[in-house]
């Protein structure tokens, strides 16, 4: 009996678990030691990917419980892509409920926020659109337009201050954070994606335009404290808005 490919991915990622039936030395006998090797370099490389993708969760707990962490992390979820820039896309929603990181409830934004970024970065490029464009629109037509965003463009909403905690994380001399909700917009300008903290009415207004509301829609019942001035200029900044229609 040989070795079936799920019986194979489980052994691998089961440092407990034996070796699969078929996997044998050129004299018949089970290939224990290279088997061994074999998953603990996966395991590594696994680990390894995890470790990369998510640095500012690793600083936050230390690199112990993360190595740990990471280890319960491959196998509940082995990689759906031998592309391991993608490695990791469950993270935020596995540390939202591992218990043994209870004591950071951000952990899991954190994680949230870190994973937009390796989104962005990985993103397709389209030129951005000139920000003359919208300025030509009359205010009837101008709320009656709907933007076309880059890729790259993400809202992360939380209720712990995930931005002042990622720069104070990865920014020497950052401020020390304040435990208030905190939203972010994560886009991708250049060729590095980039970061800002948004107010709830902005947030709400960006999410909005990324469902496809009109402007006028998205400007509805968001908040007093919108700034649709401010919000547009942000957007095209960042290169954000690719195209209206």
């Amino acid at each position: 009996m040989t070795a079936t490919q799920a019986s194979f991915i489980a052994s691998v990622l089961d440092p407990q678990a034996a070796v699969p039936q078929g996997l044998q030395n050129p004299d018949g006998a089970p290939a224990t030691k290279r088997f061994d090797v074999y998953r603990n370099n996966v395991s590594v490389s696994l680990a390894d990917a995890l470790e990369t993708a998510f640095p500012v969760v690793r600083k936050l707990v230390g690199d112990a419980f993360f190595r740990a962490m990471a280890g319960v992390y491959l196998r509940q979820h082995p990689p759906k892509t031998p592309l391991m820039m993608f490695y990791g896309d469950a993270m935020p929603a596995f540390l939202g409920r591992f218990t043994p990181a209870r004591s950071l409830p951000y952990l899991s934004d954190i994680a949230a926020v870190e994973l937009a970024m390796r989104h962005a970065y990985h993103a397709a490029d389209v030129p951005p659109m000139d920000a003359e464009t919208l300025a030509t629109l009359a205010p009837d037509a101008l709320l009656q337009t709907r933007l076309r965003f880059a890729p790259a463009t993400q809202v992360i909403p939380s209720d712990y201050p995930i931005y002042s905690i990622y720069r104070a994380n990865t920014v020497a001399d950052a401020p020390k954070p304040v435990m208030q909700p905190e939203t972010v917009l994560i886009t991708r300008p250049d060729l590095d994606p980039m970061i800002d903290p948004i107010n709830t009415a902005t947030a709400r207004c960006i999410t909005a335009l990324l469902k496809g509301q009109t402007l006028g829609q998205a400007m509805t019942g968001v908040g007093d404290d919108l700034d649709m001035g401010g919000t547009l200029g942000l957007l095209l900044r960042q290169s954000a808005v690719t195209a209206i229609y």
